[in-house]
């Protein structure tokens, strides 16, 4: 349930109406605005009597809302929200940030290069994978906590905010410590009490949407960081599970809009994951700055032939620069109209 403020409703209004929700049992969220003040209800596990509640003086309107998730919603949310992280914005009215590199660290010399090859080309954002979550148990599983080092090590030398996944409760506060976003992949999704802690920790987030989520299940895995305080979340759309088998997965690039409609959280994509083949990396990267993602996460190698993880859809720093150029044509293109 929302609770929509007169505009000039006092601030002993606000905390009487704050009261009689809390007296029911519930909890009362205020939710200042520029042109209102709402209060959001949360803790009910049905429709709420607001007899008590609906004639209290201040008191405009109150709406209903049936969605698992509230506080992601526009609903108790309107205004889009801005997620900063070392200086670079994510959010409406924004260019799109390009968050770039190898899906692993492998080394330090391929580290420091990928990231003086982003960095030359335009990226704002250094991505590696330091444990890497993979299918089958034989695959390389990452370098652990001496990646993350090396990951931030690449980052410091070239001025860029790194990202790189969170798997377990247990190396979150390492994690933490090296890395500017957490990421949340996509088989963690619905790992819960990994989503718990890590909105207690405040620390910026992306979360990425599972192989097989509905909409309605990643909004409701982003309630779960709201719910503990953290606002710094970035969603991320990665491709979803279908019966095709062309490509990794399908890019869902309708979940773009609709999410921007749903939710305030700004909403990356990343057409490396979706699509498993360097070739349609471009495209579909394009496509989504198209739609109004609000950022684009590509895997780039210094070689990706010799990469040891996802190296088929890796792009080459060459690759990577005319991707850069052509993303700026694209966004000039769409500012003129």
């Amino acid at each position: 349930m929302l609770i929509v403020m007169h505009p000039s409703a006092t601030d002993t209004q606000i905390h009487t109406v704050t009261t009689a929700v809390e007296a029911l049992g519930l909890i009362a969220q205020p939710i200042p605005g520029s042109l209102r003040t709402a209060i959001g209800v949360l803790g009910n596990q049905g429709r709420v009597d607001d007899t008590t509640i609906r004639e209290l003086p201040g008191v405009r309107e109150i709406i209903h809302v049936s969605k698992p998730y509230k506080l992601v919603s526009r609903d108790f949310h309107p205004e889009a929200s801005i997620v900063t992280v070392g200086g670079v914005r994510f959010g409406d009215g924004l260019p799109p940030v390009i968050i770039a590199g190898p899906c692993s660290v492998e080394s330090e010399e391929q580290m420091l290069s990928a990231a003086r090859i982003v960095k030359q080309a335009g990226a704002q954002m250094l991505r590696g994978g330091a444990f890497k979550p993979r299918t089958g148990p034989h695959s390389f599983q990452g370098l652990g906590y001496e990646g993350l080092k090396l990951l931030r090590q690449a980052g410091d030398a070239e001025g860029l905010p790194v990202i790189t996944e969170v798997m377990r409760i247990e190396q979150l506060e390492t994690v933490c410590r090296y890395a500017d976003v957490l990421q949340i992949g996509a088989r963690n999704m619905q790992n819960f009490d990994l989503l718990k802690e890590v909105g207690k920790s405040g620390h910026p987030v992306m979360l990425k949407r599972g192989m097989s989520a509905t909409i309605e299940e990643f909004l409701s895995a982003a309630e779960y960081l709201l719910a503990e305080g953290n606002e710094q979340i970035i969603l991320c759309e990665r491709g979803i599970r279908t019966f095709e088998t062309a490509t990794r997965n399908t890019l869902d690039l309708s979940v773009v809009p609709l999410i921007r409609a749903m939710s305030h959280l700004p909403i990356v994509v990343d057409p490396s994951h979706a699509t498993g083949r360097r070739n349609l990396v471009a495209p579909m990267a394009k496509a989504a700055v198209v739609v109004g993602a609000h950022g684009i996460m590509v895997e780039v190698h210094p070689d990706p032939e010799r990469a040891l993880c996802d190296g088929a859809q890796s792009l080459s720093g060459e690759g990577f620069a005319e991707l850069m150029r052509d993303l700026k044509r694209l966004q000039e293109m769409l500012a003129a109209g």
